[in-house]
This record gives structure tokens, C-alpha cells and sequence, in this order.
């Protein structure tokens, strides 16, 4: 990553309006995404698909925080903060997604078919993966940690999206409920791991300070 100090005031301003407004975009589409997965999901009985449409919820309250840090004139000393809501944002995320497909496992409420479903998770691998790569980028040459932590939430949203299509699929050919189950714990692990990162300012695997000090050293983020 670019240390921060090399960067002109010019330079992090544009950065700074371009988070600002894949935050904008995220939060739009994930809005939507989160109504349709949360109605589809309830008609089809689907844990995968309510944790989806959760999912949409959490990646709204992750790119809010973010969208707060960067609203303020320094958003460095509102870093820690946006991080701290990131992560409790996976957390939550991971328990209830987890509940509701152990309650799906043992029988409680099996899956059904969700053509719609399908078309949606469908619709989100292929939008996900580039919102989280911009944003990657932009927060990495940035040294922002909340925003690098927002694109992996994106990303996570990618493989959620991914792992429902599959389950759906699955599903919906060959009657398998139990892969729409096993897809959403897939999931819960996923969220748990980078909720852990998100809360020790991990998205470099390196403390937040070494990310703004005008001494930093080359990065290799992941």
C-alpha cells in the first residue's frame, strides 16, 4: 500500500470523494437487495435467502459507517469507530444467520423454491465483486482500514451471493433443503472471521497508526 503521507492533498481528496461515493452506491443497491432476499426469503422459508437479505442490511450499516467517517473533515480520527460498527456488524450477522439455518437442519422450517431467489443471488455475484474490488483499491492507496474492512464486507456479500445461488439451485433440482442450510453457515464463519479482523483494525494486517504515520512502510494487504 502507498503510505499515506506520500499522498498529495489533491490526490486524497479525489480518494476521499470516490469512497464517498462507492459508499453512496452500495448502500443504494444493497437497500434494494435487502427488501427483495428478506420477502423472497420469508415466502421460501430460506435461511440462506434471510441471511442474504441480512446480509444487505449489515453491508448498509458497514457502508454507513463509512460513509460517516469520511463526512467529517478528518476521517482518520473516526477510524476506530467505523471499525468497531463493522465488526459488531459481522458478529450479528454470523448469530443470526447461524440460528436460523440450525432451525432450518433440524427440520423446524425446510426450505422451498425461490425463482426469484435465484435471480437475485444471481444478479449480486456479478455487482458485488466490482463494488468491493473499487473500493479495495481506493481505500488501500488511501491507508484507510475502515474502508478496506467495508470492501471485504462487499466481498463477504459476493460469497454469500454465491453460496445462495448454489443452495437455491441445489434446492430447487434436486430437493436438497439442506444445502441452503449449509450455504448460510458457510457464511457465518466467513462473517465471524472478518469481524475479528474488522474489530482489531486488521485490513492490513497491521495496526491502524503504521497505516497513517509519515514513516510507514510498504503494505502487502491481502
Amino acid at each position: 500500500m502507498t503510505a499515506v503521507a506520500a499522498l498529495t492533498p489533491e490526490r486524497r481528496s479525489v480518494l476521499q470523494r470516490r469512497i464517498r461515493w462507492i459508499v453512496a452506491a452500495t448502500i443504494a443497491y444493497n437497500v434494494v437487495e435487502a427488501i427483495i432476499a428478506l420477502a423472497a426469503g420469508t415466502v421460501a422459508s430460506s435461511a440462506a435467502l434471510i441471511g442474504f437479505g441480512l446480509d444487505s442490511i449489515v453491508e448498509v450499516l458497514s457502508a454507513a459507517a463509512v460513509a460517516w467517517q469520511f463526512a467529517g473533515r478528518d476521517p482518520q480520527r473516526r477510524e476506530r469507530v467505523a471499525l468497531r460498527v463493522i465488526a459488531f456488524s459481522f458478529f450479528g450477522l454470523a448469530a443470526f444467520v447461524t440460528f436460523d439455518a440450525v432451525r432450518s437442519l433440524v427440520g423446524v422450517s425446510p426450505a422451498e423454491h425461490s425463482t426469484v431467489g435465484i435471480v437475485l443471488a444471481a444478479v449480486s455475484v456479478v455487482i458485488m465483486p466490482a463494488f468491493s474490488l473499487f473500493e479495495r483499491r481506493t481505500g488501500q492507496e488511501l491507508g484507510s482500514a475502515s474502508a478496506v474492512a467495508d470492501s471485504k464486507q462487499t466481498l463477504i456479500c459476493s460469497y454469500l451471493s454465491a453460496a445462495v445461488l448454489l443452495g437455491l439451485v441445489l434446492n430447487s433440482t434436486l430437493g436438497w433443503a439442506w444445502a441452503d442450510s449449509v450455504a448460510a453457515l458457510v457464511i457465518a464463519a466467513f462473517a465471524v472471521r472478518e469481524g475479528i479482523e474488522a474489530s482489531r483494525g486488521d485490513a492490513c494486517k497491521r495496526p491502524l497508526s503504521s497505516l497513517t504515520t509519515e514513516n510507514a512502510d510498504t503494505c502487502d494487504c491481502c
